[in-house]
């Protein structure tokens, strides 16, 4: 259970668990007929986040508080101290991981909750964040019969990719004893972003709209003299350079991945001061099965070092990315869905949402044809699946329910952000390209007074 949390708290439920050969576990909670807390009448499958390993009891919880009959699976392996190399030699547990799992999760639940309750769902969803996420368009590419509807929050679809570049800045930051970065000097340069950029969208709040439009240099606070708490040394704004800019082919110049935005930089610490743990694991234990290998053997700079990373995503690609843009079958099926992407993430990348959501437009044919099915949300101030100094709480489920079972197309989306217990602002979330736009009357607190633009 996650901290604080106790399933005895919950309404009364029916807990099923079981395995799926050869090795993934899995529970259905199924809430009473009648009653408080009865059934809904429908499903919702929970993803994982990070490399699974365990049941997800805190969304089954919110599920079941809701009237779902919910499922979760460990994807297969278990999570705990020593056990960090359960893909070594077993590529069968890395397909477990990546799809069958919640697939077989789906097909299980479903079964269980025909049996208990002796009717059929009548509708399933699926929602999941950064490695549920991952999990969710994996779904509705290559099971697109298993949900109605689905969320894919901050989506991890990309892994072969995400990973290396997760790394990234760790490697930025090592080369010289010169380049390392304080969390003086990036909460330093996000006030200096900040005080840039916070404008451009029309209020100063302390959240920029769209950190794409945002051209702050970090050239512009480097120090005239000796290394200082108010300025950057020329090696420690060449790492702010870096990270901004994204892991890049040395070869090509091509972008492997993006980088990180601005008004994110105190959230870095956990990639720059060391790297970041599931990167390393992805290296040892899948890319290069090699349990001794040191990360400071890279080197991103050098082509020859850099193939590595091509080897191993030409690899594990097709078992492990769930990027395919072409979603005919699922919304040939009427599926529909939603994905969400905090502007300032820390851990993935925003803009990788943004390429495959682009992506799907062009395979499907157009802004109109892919509207139709999919709308993608990007969160000005929200980090990593929440937090952050933005509006940052919102029921992605509650507008994909209203679109599957209503046809109300969620064109924008009511955030709120919560301080000291109180709702202390709302802003809509606009479906992309577009973003909120305030009126110039009323609150900048109050998401009635923002209309959803084009920029």
């Amino acid at each position: 259970m996650a901290p604080g949390q106790d399933a005895r708290s919950m309404p009364a439920f029916c807990r099923v668990a079981g395995v799926v050969a050869p090795q993934i576990r899995f529970e259905v909670w199924l809430p009473p007929q009648t009653g408080g807390g009865r059934w809904n009448r429908k499903f919702n499958g929970v993803g994982n986040g990070g490399l699974a390993g365990f049941i997800n009891y805190a969304a089954m919880m919110q599920s079941l508080a809701r009237g779902y009959a919910t499922a979760s699976t460990d994807a297969g392996h278990v999570a705990e101290p020593g056990n960090e190399a359960w893909p070594l030699g077993h590529p069968e547990l890395l397909v477990d991981f990546a799809s069958r799992s919640i697939h077989m999760t789906a097909r299980v639940a479903k079964a269980v909750i025909l049996a208990y309750y002796g009717r059929s769902t009548e509708r399933s969803y699926f929602t999941g964040c950064s490695g549920g996420g991952g999990q969710a368009l994996s779904e509705a590419q290559r099971h697109p019969a298993d949900y109605d509807g689905i969320v894919a929050g901050a989506p991890a679809n990309f892994p072969t990719h995400m990973w290396p570049g997760e790394l990234y800045p760790a490697w930025v930051t090592h080369r010289t004893p010169a380049s390392l970065i304080s969390q003086e000097k990036l909460s330093l340069v996000q006030g200096a972003v900040l005080a840039a950029c916070d404008a451009t969208d029309g209020i100063e709040d302390g959240v920029l709209a769209d950190p794409r439009r945002c051209q702050f240099k970090p050239s512009t606070l480097r120090c005239q003299g000796p290394d200082g708490p108010d300025c950057l040394t020329a090696a420690q704004v060449e790492s702010f350079e870096r990270i901004y800019g994204g892991l890049k082919d040395p070869s090509s110049g091509e972008l492997f991945w993006p980088g990180y935005e601005m008004s994110s930089e105190p959230g870095w610490t956990g990639h720059i001061l060391e790297p970041f743990g599931i990167p390393l694991s992805y290296f040892k234990y899948m890319a290069l099965q090699d349990s001794g290998w040191d990360w400071r053997s890279l080197d991103f700079s050098d082509p020859q070092s850099f193939a590595v990373l091509h080897d191993a995503s030409h690899r594990l690609g097709p078992v492990l990315n769930s990027t395919d843009p072409d979603l005919t079958a699922f919304k040939r099926l009427g599926g529909k869905l939603i994905m969400y992407h905090g502007w300032i993430d820390p851990n993935i990348a925003p803009r990788n949402s943004i390429a495959y959501y682009q992506s799907v437009r062009e395979a499907m044919g157009g802004a109109p044809e892919t509207e139709s099915f999919v709308r993608l949300f990007m969160v000005p101030g929200m980090g990593h699946c929440g937090g952050g100094p933005g509006p940052n709480t919102f029921d992605a489920l509650a507008a994909l329910e209203q679109w599957v079972e209503n046809g109300k197309v969620p064109d924008r989306i009511t955030a709120s952000h919560v301080s000291n217990g109180q709702v202390d602002r709302t802003r809509p979330l606009c479906a992309f390209p577009r973003v909120a736009v305030y009126q110039g009357k009323g609150s900048t607190d109050d998401a009635a007074n923002f209309r959803c633009r084009l920029p």
